[in-house]
């Protein structure tokens, strides 16, 4: 549909007497003045706004106070015909069905999320906005690759930078939680990468490269969310990730996202929909061959099985996952794959085990997901949960104990909600022992861990 020339705009352009040029150039130094980067626009960046079409957000605001300061007189975005836009309350949970469609939405949830917007914050855990996605992943036709007809010309030193600033957050994620280091990274999607995708020149080819970039550090800030149990928030991140990997046509990608979401549906105990979610993520698996993400959707299934007290195919499962981790070709995989190692399935076992009672065999895998890479604070400190719970159940309180005090230790370190979650859980499992010295000696131990 043909948009309508923005005659508000124009005539405000007149009165003030501003070019193109320089009304861009002042709304480019605003936004530096504000701490909003990455504004690059143009005469015709102009051009287009007065042909009718909308600056993303927060633009037209910046636009009103230059006009303001100018003509001496209050100016709002809607004086410049460019009214405030309403934020739908279901933002980020539709899996859209074109990539034009998907960066307009994703933009903006993470404005959204910058801005701290309560509904964000407020929202619950959706299962059919989940499962809507997931069936969409799947049966969506291929679509045209992703391309940009912007102004900015985006290269692969773009792309790198996107995939160093991913890399680096999820080092410190993993050392100190989520709640350390999240906002940092979706200021860095809405300023740093909001433009590229917006007002970016790119081909198939690169275009391809910045939507799975992005969908890697989309998924990260999801994963985030879900660490500091913002379950709303982070299946949208995660839903939204899983349509740029879509666009970028990233198959691998999308099994990953798929079994991270089916973590999450396990972990706030929705195992139904979370085995939905692994079997998806099998199917995403089984199409690109890579084993270890096989593995891992098989262990997951596993898991959701043992939540659902299903003992036999819950083996099965696990059988199903040994075998895939077995034919792995970790040099030939994604490097975003390199943190599902032997401890990591190990430990993934030992929570199967521990979910359905098997103290023995939870402690047996337990031990071995502790021979880790040393860098994974927090996922030491769940693994050192999983010892303790596997040894309460097979009856050796004193080792209990010395693994649940390592694990509580690690989680006053980190600011990370799920840590306390499994802190809380240890502490339960523990409370029908209170009166026996070694959990009297481990209360005084961590009396002062008072934030876990």
């Amino acid at each position: 549909m043909e948009r309508a020339p923005n005659r508000l705009l124009q005539r405000l352009i007149a009165e003030a007497g501003f070019s193109h040029k320089g009304l861009a150039r002042r709304l480019n130094d605003l936004g530096t003045a504000r701490g909003i980067g990455g504004l690059r626009y143009d005469h015709s960046s102009v051009l287009r706004w007065i042909g009718g079409q909308r600056p993303r957000d927060p633009v037209p605001d910046l636009l009103a106070e230059i006009f303001a300061l100018r003509l001496g007189r209050p100016v709002g975005s809607g004086d410049l015909g460019m009214p405030a836009c309403a934020i739908p309350l279901d933002l980020g949970q539709e899996f859209t069905r074109t990539w034009q469609e998907g960066i307009a939405a994703v933009t903006a949830l993470w404005r959204a999320d910058v801005e701290r917007r309560r509904f964000l914050l407020d929202s619950t855990f959706a299962i059919g906005a989940g499962s809507a996605g997931a069936v969409r992943w799947l049966t969506l036709p291929t679509e045209g690759h992703p391309t940009g007809k912007g102004m900015r010309r985006v290269g692969m030193s773009d792309i790198a930078a996107i995939r160093e600033v991913t890399r680096s957050f999820g080092e410190l994620d993993n050392r100190f939680g989520g709640g350390r280091v999240r906002s940092a990274v979706v200021k860095y999607l809405d300023t740093a990468v909001s433009p590229l995708l917006h007002d970016g020149s790119y081909g198939d080819a690169t275009g391809r490269e910045l939507a799975s970039a992005t969908a890697e550090l989309t998924r990260l800030a999801g994963w985030m969310a879900y660490d500091l149990e913002q379950h709303g928030l982070a299946q949208r991140y995660l839903l939204q990730a899983l349509r740029l990997a879509r666009g970028a046509g990233d198959h691998s990608l999308g099994g990953e996202i798929l079994a991270g979401m089916s973590h999450q549906a396990i972990y706030i105990g929705q195992p139904s929909h979370a085995l939905d979610l692994a079997r998806a993520a099998t199917l995403s698996a089984r199409r690109v061959g890579v084993h270890t993400l096989l593995a891992e959707a098989h262990v997951l299934e596993a898991h959701a099985l043992a939540a659902l007290g299903d003992r036999a195919s819950c083996s099965a499962a696990l059988h199903e996952a040994e075998l895939a981790f077995d034919r792995r070709r970790p040099g030939d995989e994604p490097e975003w794959l390199g943190y599902f190692d032997e401890a990591y399935l190990s430990a993934k076992f030992a929570h199967c085990f521990r979910d359905l009672g098997d103290g023995a065999r939870a402690v047996q895998h337990a031990r071995r997901s502790l021979e880790m890479d040393t860098r994974y604070v927090r996922g030491r400190m769940f693994n050192l949960s999983l010892l303790s719970a596997g040894l309460i159940q097979s009856g050796d309180l004193d080792e209990a104990c010395v693994a649940a005090a390592d694990a509580l230790e690690l989680a006053a370190e980190l600011q990370s909600a799920r840590t306390r979650t499994y802190a809380a859980d240890l502490r339960k499992r523990l409370e029908p022992f209170e009166g026996e010295s070694p959990v009297r000696a481990l209360t005084e131990r961590t009396r002062e861990l008072t934030s876990v």
